[in-house]
């Protein structure tokens, strides 16, 4: 399954879960190797789309990326699941598509509550 398939399943997935309207996630990002630069210009450009979705990053944190650890981290807060479906379905994120490839190893999307 490609990447961005296999990230909309996790959102599907997210969405099938009852979360309330709001929903919040936590990504996790891996770079490939060499392209920990990549990543983090990649990331800048696309969650700069998500305020226009209603959305917005509560927290973004870095790792070394060294022992398996993502070197990435988010908190994201959509105010619908139609909202994040519309920011996943945008098309200058979707545009941007070989570029995550190129840069983003694995991905991993949770849906969390903030305590």
């Amino acid at each position: 399954m490609p990447k961005t398939q296999g990230v909309l399943a996790i959102l599907k997935a997210v969405s099938a879960s009852g979360q309330g309207p709001s929903i919040r996630l936590c990504v996790l990002l891996w770079a490939r190797p060499g392209a920990d630069t990549a990543l983090v210009d990649y990331e800048d450009r696309v969650l700069e789309l998500i305020a226009d979705h209603g959305a917005r990053v509560l927290q973004r944190a870095r790792t070394d990326g060294a022992s398996g650890a993502p070197l990435e981290i988010q908190i994201l807060e959509y105010p619908s699941q139609a909202a994040l479906d519309d920011y996943m379905a945008d098309e200058r994120r979707v545009a941007l598509a070989g570029e995550r490839d190129a840069a983003i190893a694995r991905t991993e999307v949770l849906a969390v509550e903030l305590l």
